[in-house]
């Protein structure tokens, strides 16, 4: 049977799933959501689950400090910077940022857990994130950390284990509610979550369709992109 790396329990799991009464007879079709925005309040959405298994991994590899990246209202690097928190651990966070931006919002709650937070142009973001958070790295090993990246999103071959395991707890609950889904539909962004899903329908035999809603770029890029986490989650 196939064994999913080390996680850790940060994430209020299983999320309920609901039926959408009203679109439900709107469309003729039963259309159901999983409440992923119910993994926690500070550790919310489908980044926690993501980060489970990064985390774990990074402990795993003797990690005091987490880097990861994302945009200065990252949901992302807010629930990296309190999971770092929460276990002990310090974080730096490489934040594209706008000008004339107020302290608020995510940014605010990065502040109050503690988070080093770093600025970069949105040039240098799309260009050099990879760089300048290993420079980063380089310069925290050297203060005698123990440094650890994580990639925007967590959308890796380690992060994807948060929605291949999201596949089994779906299939148990059609068990406990009597149906059986042809399709799960999720939105794209930095595509750890489809890839995920696509890798954990392949690996539980689950036959559902799996649909990814692009918020930004096209299908070729996010195709391209998911295609390289799955690749690194199999080597």
């Amino acid at each position: 049977m196939f064994k999913l790396p080390d996680r850790l329990h940060l994430a209020n799991l299983p999320t309920r799933i609901s039926k959408l009464e009203r679109l439900s007879e709107s469309l003729g079709k039963n259309i159901y959501i999983k409440r992923d925005d119910e993994t926690g309040i500070e550790l919310s959405g489908n980044k926690i689950r993501k980060l489970e298994f990064a985390i774990a991994e990074a402990q795993k590899h003797g990690a005091t400090v987490l880097i990861t990246c994302g945009g200065i209202q990252s949901n992302h690097a807010r629930a990296t910077a309190v999971a770092a928190a929460k276990l002990g651990m310090h974080c730096v966070l490489l934040l594209r940022y706008p000008p004339n931006e107020n302290i608020e919002g995510n940014h605010l709650l990065d502040l109050i857990v503690g988070a080093d937070v770093r600025f970069v142009s949105a040039k240098q973001y799309a260009n050099s994130r990879f760089e300048i958070m290993e420079e980063i790295k380089t310069e925290l090993d050297m203060r005698g950390e123990n440094a650890y990246i994580i990639p925007e999103g967590a959308s890796n071959g380690i992060g994807l284990f948060g929605y291949i395991n999201a596949i089994k707890e779906i299939q148990q609950q059609e068990i406990s509610l009597g149906i059986k889904f042809d399709a799960v539909v999720c939105c794209i962004g930095s595509s750890g979550t489809y890839a995920g899903l696509v890798m954990g329908n392949k690996m539980y035999d689950a036959n559902y369709d799996i649909i990814g809603i692009n918020i930004c770029e096209n299908a070729p890029y996010f195709q391209k992109r998911a295609m390289v986490c799955i690749n690194e989650c199999c080597q």
